[in-house]
């Protein structure tokens, strides 16, 4: 079932590999079709290089596997919650990704500083507070979507405008239209964390960007009156 997804949901887990967001099995990405009830996602544990499509799992809304040979990622219940909270989303995509995972660790946001974030995200990239020591050892993949639906309502955050987060001592979280705008999201915000960390050593009285500026190079590739690309 869901043979079009699978294929999709697989090469968005492939991305990860060539944008080297991945290292071991380290990551995991899914896809869901709303209609269908259901979302596929990695198996846990498989190594990339060995991924088929076929290995890939579909699991319904309520966590339980339907189709599939493998055990689903230990991140399923994470996705599950962000599924039933983000109900426009269509794809999610973690990493540990080292530029991000700093910023996590640190338990610092990802700042607008520049353009390049600017053009996919509106504003800072939250960190997630910790979790605690109950949230841990009773549901601790459930209570990491918790959190980050938590972290977006106590901010105010749209989470169509600012598609990630950094879980604190974790690592990133990304979602997206579909798999691989989560993928594409997950780069982005590696990529911007790396700069960000370059900015702040170099100069750690560095100025975040202006909000004119923030809305001009986010609202030229999104929404209504947009006019980047091509029509």
């Amino acid at each position: 079932m869901l043979e079009q997804l699978k294929q999709q949901v697989y090469e968005a887990n492939m991305e990860l590999t060539k944008l080297k967001l991945v290292s071991f099995t380290w990551g995991n990405v899914s896809g869901i079709d709303r209609k269908a009830g259901c979302f596929v996602i990695k198996p846990s544990g498989v190594e990339y290089e060995r991924l088929q499509p076929s290995d890939l799992v579909v699991v319904n809304m309520d966590g339980q596997v339907v189709e599939g040979k493998l055990n689903p990622s230990s991140d399923t219940p994470t996705h599950l919650v962000l599924y039933k909270k983000f109900a426009d989303i269509g794809g999610i995509a973690h990493t540990h990704s080292p530029w991000a995972v700093s910023f996590a660790t640190a338990g610092r946001d990802i700042p607008v500083m520049n353009t390049t974030h600017a053009d996919t995200f509106y504003g800072d990239i939250p960190v997630s507070r910790q979790l605690t020591k109950k949230e841990v050892e009773s549901g601790y993949e459930k209570n990491t979507g918790n959190v980050i639906v938590e972290t977006f309502k106590n901010r105010n955050l749209a989470n169509n405008q600012v598609k990630g987060i950094v879980v604190r001592q974790h690592g990133p979280f990304t979602w997206g239209d579909d798999p691989l705008e989560a993928v594409y999201n997950a780069k982005v915000l590696e990529t911007v964390a790396e700069m960000d960390y370059h900015t702040l050593n170099l100069n750690p009285d560095a100025l975040k960007l202006e909000k004119y500026l923030l809305n001009k190079h986010y609202l030229r590739k999104h929404g209504a009156s947009a006019y980047y690309g091509q029509n």
